[in-house]
């Protein structure tokens, strides 16, 4: 390899691919280990307007790649005149330049896939090795394995990824046979998985490129091994249940879970939704009672995830789970790509996973969904709770999703311009679920006509609701929809 600063070539047909292409290449300059070696990623599309042919200026950006990157979907392309489309021209001039070419074929559909792209397919399968994917996280886990072997047998790659490299000290022994079989059959049941329910713990590994020299890697180890923590002592969840709103002990509770990363998914949003306020409906609709929760299952396992996957697994730090009793925080130690900034997570973006063989695994078993999905997903089911919406931001080395229990947020109080006795009363009731009018009295050192005033502006505000009559008055938290 003439170089370590690789320009890799990206061809398919546009159209079929309009997404992908883009996303693939978001990673391969955002990803912590790729925009060390890939100084460039060619898109035909975001080449400005010249005036020049078409078939020249991408056959010269051919000649000018390390690496032809060719995704074969079932699609052909338009034809020229001689018959042959954009990619296969681009396929083929690659092949007689001697290019470096990694072909991934699209879909398993063959049925649909043009008769013409059949042909290109069985070319390039006769002259090398190809790669079956049937999703963008497919796509990008198998890129992201195969420039890896690449650098590594180009002596470039000295310190191979974190979820590439074989876990030392670690053999197939280290491997939980009940864990690949749950695995294997949670798979084909959510994603379709090709591989049979008896299929051996070593070809499975092949397959996920979850092998390394004979021995299962560090990405292996964390999701199949029947003690990760033996191997990557860190690489643990810790939930902590806080009495009030700031971090402080005596804490009300606390667990540390280890075992493999499905299990700690599990076992912490079981932590969280066991700790939080749910209200039981009635059996009207089936024998078993519907339960609500504060906060969306769904967003807080799509935080919990988050954080399992995408985490810095060098770090010494583990993941943290802090629930307050106005919000929680998932803290994952490690920092956004360098593609993404905290303001793009609230829009479309592409997936640029830090550890892509981890998630790629946790997307076939739907712990994760869609790639780039995740942080939208949360704030849609957020807002449709009726909660603020998550905050993402950087906090000491780590990256902090905080999902709020109540809409009254200190942005939001902040808006009010509340009292600072008012402001005690609302970190009471937050704490304690409730206030009477001689609580605000002790609360505050104020008199009772103080309190009546105060108490009355904040139901009047929407801040507040009574509860009950005379003597027996007690306020709460008003429900976001009763604001005015």
């Amino acid at each position: 390899m003439s170089t370590t600063r690789l320009r890799i070539f990206i061809s398919s047909v546009q159209k079929e691919f309009a997404q992908q292409r883009l996303d693939l290449k978001a990673f391969l300059l955002g990803d912590a280990v790729m925009r060390r070696f890939v100084s460039e990623v060619f898109l035909f599309e975001e080449i400005p307007a010249k005036d020049r042919r078409a078939d020249q200026v991408y056959l010269e950006e051919v000649e000018r790649c390390d690496i032809y990157l060719g995704i074969f979907g079932y699609e052909y392309g338009t034809e020229d005149p001689q018959g042959l489309s954009a990619t296969e021209h681009e396929y083929n001039h690659a092949t007689r330049l001697g290019k470096t070419r990694l072909i991934y074929v699209w879909g398993s559909e063959e049925k649909r896939r043009a008769a013409k792209m059949k042909k290109l397919v069985s070319k390039a399968g006769s002259a090398l090795v190809r790669r079956r994917i049937e999703d963008a996280s497919a796509l990008t886990s198998e890129v992201y394995a195969s420039l890896v072997d690449y650098l590594d047998t180009n002596g470039v790659l000295r310190v191979p990824p974190f979820d590439t490299a074989a876990c030392r000290g670690a053999g197939l022994k280290d491997l939980s046979r009940k864990r690949i079989d749950w695995f294997l059959e949670a798979a084909r049941r959510e994603r379709g998985f090709p591989l049979k329910s008896n299929t051996t713990t070593q070809a499975l590994l092949t397959h996920l490129n979850l092998f390394d020299g004979g021995k299962p890697t560090n990405a292996a180890i964390l999701l199949f091994g029947t003690n990760p923590q033996r191997f990557h002592r860190t690489a643990e969840t810790k939930c902590i249940h806080c009495h009030g709103t700031e971090y402080r002990r005596p804490f009300a509770t606390m667990q540390v879970y280890g075992g493999d990363l499905f299990e700690q998914a599990d076992l912490t949003q079981d932590f969280i939704l066991g700790k939080i306020n749910r209200v039981i409906g009635t059996r009207a609709a089936s024998i078993t009672a519907p339960a609500t929760y504060e906060l969306p299952p769904d967003a807080v396992a799509e935080a919990i995830i988050n954080a399992i996957a995408h985490r810095d697994y060098h770090s010494n730090a583990s993941v943290e789970v802090r629930l307050f009793v106005d919000r929680l925080e998932i803290w994952n130690p490690g920092i956004l790509p360098g593609t993404l900034t905290l303001d793009s997570l609230r829009d479309d973006h592409p997936s640029v996973p830090n550890n892509p063989l981890i998630a790629e695994s946790l997307y076939l078993t739907r712990y994760i969904e869609r790639v780039g999905s995740g942080t939208q997903t949360m704030i849609e089911l957020c807002r449709e709770a009726g909660l603020p919406e998550p905050q993402f931001e950087q906090r000491s080395g780590s990256f902090v999703i905080t999902l709020w229990r109540d809409w009254l947020t200190p942005e939001v109080l902040a808006g009010y311009k509340l009292n600072e006795r008012q402001m005690q009363a609302v970190a009471v009731v937050k704490s304690n679920g409730r206030i009477t009018n001689s609580g605000y009295q002790e609360a505050t050192g104020t008199s009772r006509p103080t309190a009546i005033r105060d108490l009355a502006e904040l139901v009047g505000k929407g801040v507040f609701l009574r509860i009950g009559e005379a003597r027996g008055a007690f306020y709460v938290v008003a429900k976001k929809t009763t604001r005015k």
